[in-house]
């Protein structure tokens, strides 16, 4: 006979176990179910027993499967580890996820609605077992449930699982998001276990680099069904490490799975797609390259507003050419359709691109090469398809997921041309730095398909391409209380082009181009005189909101690059954008002053902080001192300062042989100078990164001038009482 007691404890079970839906105990039973073979794993390798936490086992798994429209996408981890120290305690205690989401894939996404599930539960060292209950110990903060796990200790195990349910409908082509990552975690991993299950329309482009291991097929109860799966062991820990590119030097493997249901969706698929869905893809060739991009690149567009506006003009050359009709494409094709983006954003208007009429508006990189490229042929412009790889990713070589492409078009000028996608900031010559001096595939056109594939090299800026120039001027207040500062900030190159982002409103570009190009602003463009009042009067409404929070966040940046707390009276300008040429500068002017800082009172003289006008520096730890991995930076690049600091009257300048600092190797520079004249004083300072990357034997080298540097930021002058 069953006691009441216990006829209680089942029924709460029960209740609790069909509380929970079907997809969460699935979950739960294909982790922690009857063979889980990780389940009594508890020892850590002696090896590792002073480390932080080692992770005891980790899986990740992807889940691809259709019936019909619909697509189930299921991903999911599971990592179980033991934690060895308070500050792996710490790490662990509390978890965040979001519980429901809207799917991102698909046609029909605003309909579809996909599930996050997590479960955690802690072994202690005695063998015991304690289940979070996820449902009764969390809560919501800001969207996210958050799990607090209470009375976690040092030597205690923590076996969690979150599981990703994203159900969606699709009728086409459809690649999901690529996966490309390392084997390594921040802690050492005993056993590690990836696994993939796909059917039939579903291609695996696959491989792994670096020694990580292979991918293998398990043998499955379905032809149609597949199973794979890459097992590892003894993985040693990694260490994020400054301007580091992981996948270049550590094992690692990346993937990409696309959806596509017959062979003319197959055909239609922006991939480099295996031949048979059993079959997974390792590699792509040249020949595969050229036949993705021979019918989706070629010339196509109506340029006959480009031939128009330059009708009139002449130019000396084909340089002269090309770069204008870039240049103006930016703006016919893009930034005149800037301030009605602006308007629908702000619900000023329904659908404000109906004024434009029939005009072309290039999204896309498609579009682009194909609009830029008949421009070309209707000049007999010769040119070339380029398709590259960004550097952190790998050789053109190992090239095998078709989004990690880089697509620019060579112009065959006598110096050659290169153009990419414009955005609004965009200069013709410029390209990313990702992808300077990568190898590349050439693809050129022979009358009237691109048929040619050859290598090439882009070639790489310099650190005098890139620069970054400040001319600071300071004075002190009369009762020395603080400073006022001006400087003339100019940037080009690769420094530009954020700065562009951050700096412009979009009323001094637009504008800017519609006086270059004499079309009409977006104002002018309305017919009936009260809208363009009311339209006129709300767009101002909003740029003047734009310009207020971007003069608050122009303070703040003053204040982190010059290391202080307050400052008062800020003023800027914009001298020149800089937008039409490569080789121009980017430059405004700011002023402000300074309260109470980077200056102290000792006895009748003075210190002033003087070395904190060039910004903050690199200051390594300790732990960065060792370096084993190659150094991969964004790209060459200089920072150029003059700072004039004006003596007040009654005093003289002490300290200035800490102020002039040489080191000046192959890898870069930082060399400052310090000198008076007549009342002022003078100090230049230059850093250089001479290249995008150094091998890792160059390291030392590199710290000799970082340190230098950061040195000068902490150097400090005495005004002496004459």
């Amino acid at each position: 006979m069953i006691s009441k007691g216990l006829t209680a404890i089942l029924l709460l079970f029960t209740i609790a176990i069909s509380s929970q839906s079907k997809e969460e105990l699935e979950a739960k039973e294909f982790f922690w179910g009857i063979n889980d073979a990780y389940k009594n794993v508890t020892e850590v390798p002696e090896k590792w027993t002073n480390e932080s936490a080692v992770i005891l086992y980790k899986n990740e798994n992807y889940d691809f499967h259709k019936f019909g429209k619909n697509v189930t996408y299921t991903s999911s981890v599971r990592q179980r580890i033991k934690l060895l120290d308070k500050a792996a305690v710490e790490d662990f205690s509390e978890f965040a996820f979001k519980k429901r989401f809207r799917s991102d894939k698909g046609r029909y996404t605003w309909r579809q609605k996909g599930n996050n599930y997590i479960g955690v539960k802690i072994v202690k060292p005695d063998g015991s077992e304690i289940e979070i209950d996820v449902e009764e110990e969390s809560v919501e903060v800001d969207g996210e449930t958050k799990i607090a796990i209470a009375n976690l200790e040092i030597g205690d195990i923590i076996d969690y699982y979150f599981y990703r349910l994203e159900p969606f409908k699709t009728t086409y082509a459809f690649g999901f998001d690529p996966v490309e990552t390392y084997l390594g975690e921040e802690y050492p991993v005993v056993d590690f276990k990836l696994f993939f299950e796909t059917e039939n329309d579903f291609f695996i482009n696959f491989n792994s680099y670096n020694g990580a291991q292979k991918l293998t097929e398990i043998p499955t109860e379905k032809r149609s069904i597949r199973r794979y799966e890459l097992v590892a062991s003894d993985i040693e820990k990694i260490t994020s490490t400054r301007w580091s590119y992981p996948l270049l030097e550590l094992p690692s493997y990346k993937f990409q799975v696309y959806f596509a249901r017959s062979g003319k969706f197959e055909d239609r698929a922006l991939a480099f797609l295996p031949e048979k869905e059993d079959i997974i893809k390792t590699s792509v060739s040249k020949d595969e390259v050229l036949d993705l991009y021979d019918n989706r690149f070629k010339p196509d567009g109506n340029v006959g507003d480009v031939r128009r506006f330059f009708k009139k003009k002449t130019f000396a050359n084909d340089t002269e050419k090309v770069t204008e009709a870039y240049y103006f494409m930016r703006h016919y094709y893009l930034t005149r359709f800037i301030e009605a983006m602006i308007v629908k954003d702000a619900e000023i208007m329904y659908y404000p691109f109906e004024n434009y009429g029939d005009a072309v508006f290039i999204q896309n990189q498609k579009q682009f090469v194909r609009h830029f490229t008949e421009y070309l042929k209707s000049e007999k412009i010769k040119y070339e398809i380029v398709v590259a790889k960004k550097r952190y990713d790998g050789s053109i070589d190992d090239l095998l997921i078709e989004k990690n492409v880089n697509v620019l078009i060579k112009v065959e000028t006598p110096t050659p041309l290169y153009a990419e996608l414009f955005s609004i900031h965009t200069n013709i010559n410029a390209f990313s730095p990702l992808i300077e001096g990568t190898d590349v595939y050439l693809l050129s056109p022979t009358r009237n398909r691109i048929d040619v594939i050859t290598k090439g090299k882009l070639p790489v800026s310099t650190h005098l391409d890139n620069e970054t120039k400040k001319d600071i001027t300071v004075s002190l207040n009369d009762d020395f209380s603080g400073m006022s500062l001006s400087a003339v900030n100019r940037y080009k190159g690769h420094a530009k082009k954020d700065q562009l982002y951050d700096r412009l409103m979009f009323t001094d570009y637009v504008n800017e181009d519609y006086a270059k190009y004499e079309t009409a602003s977006f104002i002018e463009l309305i017919r009936r005189k009260k809208d363009k009042i009311r339209y006129k009067k709300e767009l101002d409404a909003v740029a003047e909101k734009i310009k207020d929070k971007q003069k608050e966040r122009y303070e703040n940046s003053a204040k982190v690059a010059f290391q202080i707390e307050e400052i008062e009276d800020y003023t800027y300008e914009i001298n020149d954008t800089g937008r039409y040429d490569i080789e121009a500068y980017f430059t405004f002017t700011e002023g402000f002053t300074i309260k109470n800082d980077l200056i102290k009172k000792a006895g009748p003289n003075y210190i002033i902080e003087i070395g904190k006008f060039i910004g903050g520096q690199i200051d390594l730890e300790d732990k960065e001192r060792e370096r084993d991995s190659n150094i991969y930076t964004a790209n060459a690049r200089s920072f150029n300062y003059n700072i004039t600091f004006n003596i007040p009257e009654g005093y003289t300048v002490a300290g200035l042989d800490k102020l002039n600092k040489s080191v000046d190797n192959e890898t870069g520079a930082f060399i400052s100078s310090a000198s008076i004249e007549g009342n002022q004083l003078i100090i230049t300072t230059s850093k250089q990164y001479k290249h995008n990357f150094e091998p890792n034997s160059n390291w030392s080298k590199m710290m000799a001038f970082l340190d230098e540097a950061n040195q000068f930021t902490n150097e400090k002058i005495l005004l002496k009482k004459q």
